[in-house]
């Protein structure tokens, strides 16, 4: 039966700060989210050049521990979590039964048989049933979203601002990719610094306890870094390529087909590993492309993609203009017969199919 009552946005510790800041806000996978500040290419412009601060806490953590938490994060992702040590992270999906993405994820090694995920805001709820689904392991799944606020401190001159607000025995640059360290930060002990981020230009995860988001956003803030929305963080992402959960990669699209070989490994016993396994050894039918727009129009998620007689052969999953090319930009799934670089494709935009071309990622 349909609920009658309209389910609640939520807000993360910072909202008081994105008002006071005069942030354009609107509702955001469940949240009421600062969508930008000053505006979204100056904002981008900043994190590509500089630093800017991010509040993504809106995403999910759960905990995961028990003696055979490693046996279970095997079978439920699809990268091999043998290879995490305590301090690395990585990024892996979690299959379904028939080898579509129930979400994208980091997987962090915490500690000996402790784990912890990151998912999406928007999948929080399913994630968690889903793994409890699948927990003929034993081990504890402890959803902490609601306890832990995690802020993206993104851009070059990151690691030269934060080394202010950390222990002179830490040198921040000796963290390297998708390693962390657990310490404190600003004077707030038991901080996750994570190198990380959906951005591409480098910077760092902040992971700590909510009711330390005031000390931590007054001490990041205080070093004159600018506050970044989420629309920036969706032109940044997509300049890099990577995929964002419910456009370009959801249930119905394999790591195969989605250009997410990479993150899975047939060495191991995972959920759905013989679809997925035929499916890399026979090939897609369809593959996840970037397109680079010929001239000043924007493909935009949802729309066809045509071949020169007008045939669909696919569909944009994302497309913005890119702040630093001045192009227009996307991804998309097309048939596997036009997977080759440099091949001229079209893009239905209403009634007008408008030339792009295939290109390598990332974009910038």
């Amino acid at each position: 039966m349909e609920s009658l009552h309209k389910e609640e946005v939520k807000t993360t510790p910072f909202y008081k700060f994105h008002k006071a800041l005069n942030a354009k806000m609107a509702p955001f996978a469940g949240y009421e989210m600062p969508i930008q500040y000053i505006g979204i290419r100056e904002e981008h412009e900043i994190v590509r050049s500089a630093s800017g601060i991010f509040d993504v806490s809106h995403m999910g953590e759960f905990i995961i521990e028990g003696i055979r938490a490693l046996d279970f994060l095997q079978y439920v992702t699809s990268n091999d979590v043998a290879k995490l040590t305590i301090g690395k992270a990585q990024y892996s999906c979690m299959p379904n039964a028939d080898g579509g993405i129930v979400d994208d994820l980091l997987v962090y090694q915490l500690g000996l048989n402790k784990y912890m995920l990151v998912v999406n805001a928007a999948n929080i709820i399913k994630d968690f049933d889903w793994l409890a689904s699948q927990n003929s392991f034993g081990v504890d799944i402890i959803d902490v979203s609601d306890k832990t606020a995690l802020l993206a401190i993104q851009g070059p001159q990151t690691v030269h601002l934060l080394e202010k607000l950390v222990d002179n025995s830490i040198d921040l640059n000796t963290i390297r990719y998708y390693h962390f360290i657990t310490t404190t930060f600003a004077g707030i002990a038991n901080v996750i610094v994570s190198a990380t981020g959906y951005t591409g230009s480098g910077g760092f995860e902040l992971y700590f306890e909510a009711k330390d988001s005031d000390a931590i956003w007054n001490a990041v803030t205080n070093l004159g870094i600018q506050p970044i929305g989420l629309a920036a963080r969706d032109t940044l992402r997509l300049e890099k390529g990577f995929s964002l959960y419910g456009n370009d990669i959801d249930a119905t699209t394999t790591p195969i087909s989605s250009g997410l070989g990479w993150i899975t490994k047939f060495n191991k016993n995972f959920i759905a590993k013989e679809i997925i396994e035929k499916e890399y050894l026979g090939g897609s039918k369809q593959k996840l492309i970037a397109f680079k727009m010929l001239d000043k129009n924007i493909g935009r998620h949802g729309y066809e993609i045509c071949d020169e007689k007008g045939a669909i052969i696919g569909r944009v999953t994302s497309g913005s203009i890119s702040p630093t090319l001045n192009i227009g930009i996307g991804l998309g799934y097309v048939a596997s017969d036009y997977l080759k670089n440099n091949t001229v494709i079209f893009i239905k935009i209403r009634t007008k199919l408008v030339e792009a071309v295939i290109t390598k990622l990332p974009f910038v």
